[in-house]
């Protein structure tokens, strides 16, 4: 018989949360566009239409809809993908506070993007996604 694997709780609360950034990504594409009024996504309509923005967003917009798609079906790679960006976020956060953006500012992107990467790299989430662990 072969053992099934289960997607924990986390990952399907961090799939949730690709999936939003997927669909704020889109809206922030159309909104480049023109296509939607500026107050539907925060935005004072300063920017304008500009296609590279509509692009980059667009393109942002695949890529949290894969990673979405990859924890959901607990693909490795997305899991990789998730650790990259938030050791990423990590250290840009760390530069800004090296360029004077204060503590308070940063802390609840520290906060967050530390909680998902030591999540990321327990025992249980390395399992679910049949990535070997350390023995504690």
């Amino acid at each position: 018989m072969v053992a099934q694997y289960h997607r924990p709780v986390g990952m399907t609360v961090l799939a949730a949360l690709a999936s939003l950034a997927c669909i704020v990504s889109a809206l922030i594409a159309l909104f480049f566009l023109g296509a939607i009024p500026a107050a539907l996504v925060g935005g004072t309509g300063f920017f304008g239409q500009a296609l590279l923005g509509a692009i980059l967003w667009g393109i942002l917009s695949l890529i949290w809809g894969s990673v979405a798609v990859g924890l959901w079906l607990l693909k490795p790679q997305s899991w990789l993908f998730v650790i990259a960006f938030t050791v990423l976020n990590l250290t840009l956060a760390v530069v800004s506070l090296l360029g004077g953006t204060s503590f308070e500012a940063l802390l609840p992107s520290i906060l967050f993007n530390a909680a998902i990467l030591i999540y990321c790299l327990s025992p249980g989430a390395k399992e679910s996604f049949r990535l070997p662990h350390s023995p504690t």
